[in-house]
């Protein structure tokens, strides 16, 4: 089982994305502590199976997740031109911050953890919790820069309300951001995202879409305390969940691969930081691909959660 994912072109981008990406936050140890040692035994594993694109952020476990991810991508020693990564700036431990001259600042922060000389995408993070036009006049120009000198190849945005894409979108010169990440509207539970790819596809943006899995509402062991659905949500979500186990299947399996079945999507990002996670997430891609798909329990799981589709949640502080 080695290098048989299939890869989608982003956007206008010259970069093609594994349609399994490696989502790198666990590595900052924000979901129980991973070693070193297991970080790159994770991350080997991700190349031996054709994951070519990795995810993160300062944010994540307070710049843990950036500093193990260069570890572990220096140790495994690929090619720099062989693989795709992806950090963001404006959110941080400390809050959030989307000026011109902290964003400047954070590229070279990035870097230095990284171990890297580039960025392949730059993204400014959960910009709801900034002021949208100031990531449209400040931030987005001061990315550009950073573009120019080389620092960074593509631009991005990433938040959970879908309105934030197309109001930075539509004040922008065409071809300014390359790439938007949306995260938990494009699941067995939510499917909101599809109504936006036209116009995405429309302005020549890529589309990345993170947490196929909801937070964790569409795991056997549910979502965390903190997890901001609604109460009928996650007790659909637990219904759906018992529903597969007691057919024997599972229920994020079923998830992974409704998500990964949408071709206008480049890639589906999803947390890892066991070799076993790698697995079984590159897994559902490669069955899915053979059109081993078991669309018969995944109807009736949709018909379980018909009462609660769409039904999402407001932006949340904590969420990683």
């Amino acid at each position: 089982m080695e290098k048989s994912l299939e890869l989608r072109s982003l956007g206008n981008t010259v970069l093609k994305l594994s349609c399994v990406g490696f989502g790198a936050s666990p590595l900052g140890s924000v979901f129980g502590p991973v070693s070193d040692e297991e970080a790159i035994a994770t991350v080997r594993e991700a190349f031996r199976l054709g994951i070519n694109f990795f995810d993160t952020s300062p944010y994540y476990g307070g710049t843990l997740s950036e500093k193990v991810l260069g570890k572990a991508l220096k140790a495994v020693g690929v090619p720099r031109n062989e693989y795709i990564v992806s950090t963001k700036c404006g959110r941080y431990k400390e809050g959030f911050d989307f000026s011109a001259q902290r964003v400047t600042k954070s590229i070279n922060e990035s870097l230095e953890r990284l171990q890297m000389e580039y960025v392949d995408i730059f993204q400014c993070h959960d910009i709801e919790f900034g002021s949208l036009d100031l990531i449209v006049n400040e931030t987005i120009p001061a990315l550009q820069k950073l573009k120019e000198a080389g620092k960074i190849r593509f631009i991005g945005i990433t938040g959970l309300p879908l309105g934030i894409f197309s109001y930075v979108l539509d004040r922008v010169p065409p071809g300014t951001v390359d790439v938007i990440l949306s995260y938990c509207h494009y699941g067995i539970n939510d499917t909101t995202l599809e109504d936006l790819l036209p116009y995405l596809k429309s302005k020549g943006v890529g589309v990345i879409s993170a947490s196929p899995l909801a937070m964790g509402l569409l795991t056997e062991s549910g979502p965390p305390d903190w997890h901001p659905a609604s109460p009928e949500l996650k007790a659909a979500c637990r219904t759906a969940a018992a529903f597969c186990k007691k057919k024997g299947k599972d229920i994020s399996k079923l998830a992974m691969q409704y998500s990964l079945c949408n071709k206008d999507i480049s890639t589906i990002l999803v947390g890892m930081k066991s070799v076993e996670q790698v697995q079984v997430n590159v897994a559902a891609a490669t069955e899915l691909a053979k059109g081993d798909k078991d669309a018969q329990t995944l109807a009736e799981v949709e018909e379980i959660l018909k009462p609660v589709k769409n039904q999402t949640w407001p932006s949340c502080i904590q969420q990683i």
